[in-house]
């Protein structure tokens, strides 16, 4: 087992562990969470050796082999599946010792180095070693394609094939879903659930975490608390600790004022002097509780857009790819006000070709795409966190942001808009450069959110965002008017925020009328059927996902979606889920079209209350001054009347509008 025991790690001047004792039993899949720069990645390095504790005792047993994702980008002309083989040490060191005796003509050792062989899988390694890459979303053509050839996302799904393949009893994983698509991750999973040995992982995932994970280790100010069970679990227990942990330090607040009362009421009594003194010594005694200090929450929400043209965009024909070659074929969409629309499909297919074409970044090869009257797009993709300047800051970025929409913005009004994206006091000042990746996402986030868009296009927004920005993010597009085009691989954000997918494949878009749950089931099945060299599963429908009428023996969907007509069944489970969605994002629609005037109106008092504010201010400072004249400072005694009045009168209708929205978005 893994034991920590009282042990203090500092890095550099900052105390990332302090006094922490830990226990993880052999087998246990672990969950490590917590805020960005708690010391998740410094526990790792602890575990792995390569770090060493400052004070205290880090146990491990001695013959546990550990594997992990290399950090580095792979740099080698090797064909993948012998790079992936390279992890597998074992493996390695039988056919060292091979050669060596082969080398030696020791026939002995040559059988020993046989049998040293045999006990590492040599026979079906080779197997083994490509049944990751295909389980990794890799097609049959590139298992020999030299590494140099891929890109730095698919290099580093070879890295992570590379640390599967060695027979780990200690596997760590730090982000290992950052790099995947929703096929490679849902097989990643079932990897992972059946591996035998300790796995400690970690990630911003929720639903990966509670798919993978039975034990969650929560490090937070120097500590690391255990807790038995998934995320999910996770959560619930702590918010109950912390709950318990508050109610504990109101009482014990409560009983100090009481005791403090009595001393300072009867100390100076003859007759309560000795009970007064007992109770100052029961004060002295007494164990402070310090007050629960939460994680100090992000939130977020888009400005509301100028207008909501309806339909935001008219697709027909379009053909997207580059330089002439061809990727996705023959699209014909309509894109509506509020639509909430998920973008699914194995890596290579054409998401982020389809997302660009409709952002323009990328011309379209054939086809036509209108846009409605007043479409303002926002798009993230992850190639301009690397298009950032490095020398620039916050406050600089927005500063020319500014001037290029002709804004005439105050630094104030800035830097208050850059404190909503945790972007507070010197930190506008901090140079890019030295940002963290979920610093830089929160950054590229807020260029987009000043700019006001109606159509968000969002190309895996959240690589880089940890648990509790994701939250505020799906929260933040749960609540914005205009309509979302998103591309993910995390689950939790998909159903929380989108009300229809569509599925890019085979060269083509087509709306896929199952719920997340069966499309992911789905790649399950695919991924098996891939790993056998059978033919793989067709795409579920909304037939294949109904449920069988109770009269009906048990067959199969496919069967059951040839029969002929009979008595009338139920409406497929899919196509209700469809009409659900479609209505719940009409009912956005009509009342983000009713709310908008109401809107506009509060934005209009919020300016003229402003105007108000400073005219006051002005007025006042001018009659403190002394040198008016009797009739000047009537005037301005009447002016201030007169401004009063307009006040109260436009907080009572902002109230009034308030009122209302409220009551539409209710209803």
């Amino acid at each position: 087992m893994i034991t920590l025991r009282e042990v203090t790690l500092r890095r550099g001047a900052k105390v990332v562990l302090e006094r922490t004792s830990l226990t993880v039993h052999p087998g246990e899949k672990v969950g490590l969470v917590g805020r960005n720069g708690a010391g998740k990645s410094s526990l790792f390095s602890l575990l792995a050796g390569r770090l060493h504790a400052d004070r205290g005792d880090v146990e491990l047993p001695p013959r546990w082999r550990i594997g992990e994702v290399a950090q580095q980008m792979p740099e080698t002309g090797e064909g993948a599946t012998d790079f992936v083989l390279q992890g597998d040490e074992p493996l390695l060191r039988a056919r060292a010792q091979l050669e060596v005796a082969e080398a030696a003509h020791d026939g002995h050792a040559i059988a020993d180095a046989h049998l040293a062989l045999e006990e590492a899988g040599a026979f079906d390694a080779r197997a083994r070693a490509q049944s990751l890459l295909l389980g990794l979303g890799f097609l049959s053509a590139q298992l020999d394609q030299p590494v140099n050839s891929f890109s730095g996302g698919w290099r580093m799904r070879l890295q992570l094939a590379s640390a599967l393949m060695c027979p780990a009893d200690l596997l760590l994983l730090d982000e290992p879903t950052n790099h995947l698509d929703l096929d490679a991750l849902v097989w990643l999973e079932s990897w992972l659930k059946r591996f035998a040995g300790t796995l400690v992982v970690i990630s911003h995932d929720r639903e990966f975490l509670d798919a993978v994970t039975r034990v969650t280790l929560h490090v937070d100010q120097g500590s690391v608390q255990r807790y038995t069970g998934n995320y999910s679990a996770f959560e619930e227990m702590r918010a109950e600790r912390l709950m318990q942990a508050q109610q504990a330090f109101e009482r014990q607040r409560e009983k100090i004022a009481q005791l403090t009362r009595f001393i300072e009421r009867f100390r100076a009594k003859a007759t309560k002097a000795r009970q007064a003194q007992s109770r100052v010594k029961a004060l002295d005694r007494m164990e402070r509780l310090a007050p629960v200090l939460t994680e100090s929450e992000f939130q977020f929400q888009f400005r509301e857009p100028a207008s909501l043209p309806n339909p935001m965009l008219a697709i027909r024909d379009l053909l997207c790819g580059y330089d002439h070659t061809p990727v996705v074929r023959g699209v014909n969409r309509t894109v509506l006000a509020g639509q909430r629309i998920g973008i699914l499909g194995a890596n290579g297919q054409g998401k982020s070709t389809l997302v660009k074409t409709i952002a323009g970044v990328l011309p379209p090869l054939a086809g036509t795409m209108t846009p409605g009257k007043g479409l303002a797009i926002g798009y993230f993709a992850q190639q301009e966190m690397d298009l950032l300047h490095e020398d620039d800051t916050a406050l600089q970025m927005f500063t020319r942001l500014a001037r290029s929409l002709n804004i005439d913005a105050r630094e104030q009004e800035l830097r208050n808009f850059l404190g909503q994206f945790a972007f507070a006091g010197d930190m506008v000042h901090q140079l890019v450069g030295t940002l963290s990746g979920g610093e830089r996402a929160r950054l590229v986030l807020a260029t987009i959110v000043w700019q006001k868009p109606n159509l968000l296009l969002l190309d895996e927004p959240t690589n880089h965002l940890d648990l509790a920005t994701r939250e505020s993010l799906s929260m933040a597009l749960n609540e914005f008017e205009g309509t979302v085009m998103l591309v993910s691989h995390d689950r939790a954000l998909l159903r929380e925020v989108c009300d229809e997918f569509w599925l890019v494949t085979a060269g083509g878009v087509e709306p896929l009328d199952v719920d997340l749950d069966d499309y992911q089931r789905w790649l399950l099945e695919v991924s098996r059927a891939r790993a056998k060299g059978t033919e793989p599963p067709a795409r579920p429908t909304p037939e294949a996902a109904a449920p069988l009428p109770k009269s009906a023996p048990a067959a199969s969907a496919s069967a059951v979606a040839a029969a002929p007509a009979g008595p009338v069944v139920p409406a497929p489970v899919g196509a209700k889920r469809r009409d659900e969605r479609k209505q719940q994002a009409q009912l956005r629609a009509e009342r983000a079209n009713r709310t908008r005037p109401l809107r506009t109106e509060l934005t209009q008092i919020d300016s003229r209350l402003e105007k108000l504010g400073a005219e006051r201010a002005e007025l006042e400072a001018e009659l403190t001054t002394g040198t008016l004249a009797p009739a000047q400072i009537a005037d301005h005694g009447r002016r201030l009347n007169h401004v009063a009045a307009e006040v109260q009168q436009l907080e009572e209708r902002w109230l009034e509008l308030q009122a209302a929205i409220e009551a539409i978005d209710a209803g």
